[in-house]
């Protein structure tokens, strides 16, 4: 962890929500006037998505499986270092995947493909990284340990492919086929280098739905948040003033000592009440406490 250059990481599988709470931080950031540099976790794939497909055509006839999760499909040293330099020096390169046509038109690129790699911004307050591996370990490589907040979005699993059916299939163009087929070929990384994640990390915010998602392949829209609790988890920081939050969030409750309950439809507000004091203890202080 570094004082002189801290680092953010909003982690989550995909279709776990984490590009909405980048939408909450980005508010948080222009209202503290902070000066952020934003980093996508796809920056740090191996292949374009025509490579990834024959990828996984090779894995099928070697009856073995490769994942966007997990370290074949991801530069994870790359990573580790680019972490690293950051909260050292508050420099790095960072680039882009191009996830849809809409993406991909200004840079005259195909859809799957990669932008070039090129600077971070000079002279950023911090670093704000959302994206699968914003905690993984694997064997020697640990780029939780370069996170100075580390935050997880975990909707439960069913949400969780409710929304990734729904993503996939509207605004990506893949058919239903290949998204239960993507959910099925990623499970054991997501069991090795997705999940063991939300034990390191300092919150959690886990969606659970209200209604009934018993059937997430047959879903024809996605829950909404007021049709939603967030369960808010703590995990090393210690003044958190919990009578304060639940005295400003209407219907929240405590269902364990470090463990925070909301209304779906208030969770940026309580993120913002949550965030915004560690994010200011991070700018004077380099740690958070």
């Amino acid at each position: 962890m570094s004082a002189k250059h801290p680092i953010i990481a909003v982690t989550g599988s995909s279709g776990a929500g984490t590009t909405t709470t980048s939408d909450a931080f980005r508010k948080i950031f222009n209202m503290m006037k902070i000066s952020a540099a934003w980093v996508e976790g796809d920056s740090f794939h191996r292949y374009t998505r025509p490579e990834m497909d024959v990828e996984i055509r090779k894995a099928k006839e070697q009856g073995r499986h490769i994942s966007y999760f997990g370290p074949t499909a991801n530069d994870f040293p790359r990573l580790e270092s680019f972490f690293k330099e950051y909260g050292e020096e508050g420099t790095g390169q960072f680039r882009r995947y191009l996830h849809t046509f809409d993406e991909a038109v200004p840079y005259n690129q195909m859809p799957g493909t990669f932008t070039a790699w090129q600077d971070l911004p000079e002279h950023t307050d911090l670093m704000f990284y959302e994206g699968l591996h914003g905690g993984v370990v694997e064997g020697e490589i640990n780029v939780a340990q370069h996170v100075d907040l580390l935050i997880g979005m975990v909707p439960i699993v069913n949400l969780e492919w409710i929304q990734k059916f729904v993503r996939d299939t509207r605004d990506r163009g893949h058919s239903r086929e290949a998204v239960m087929d993507s959910i099925v070929r990623s499970m054991d990384d997501y069991l090795n280098y997705i999940t063991p994640q939300f034990s390191r990390t300092h919150i959690n915010f886990q969606r659970v739905p209200t209604v009934d998602t018993s059937n997430p392949l047959n879903a024809k829209g996605i829950p909404s948040l007021d049709e939603s609790f967030v369960v808010i988890r703590f995990r090393g920081i210690k003044k958190v003033d919990f009578p304060y939050l639940l005295s400003m969030i209407q219907g929240s409750f405590m269902s364990r000592h470090n463990t925070l309950v909301v209304p779906g439809g208030k969770m940026s507000f309580a993120m913002e009440l949550i965030i915004r004091p560690l994010i200011q203890q991070l700018i004077e202080t380099g740690k958070i406490s």
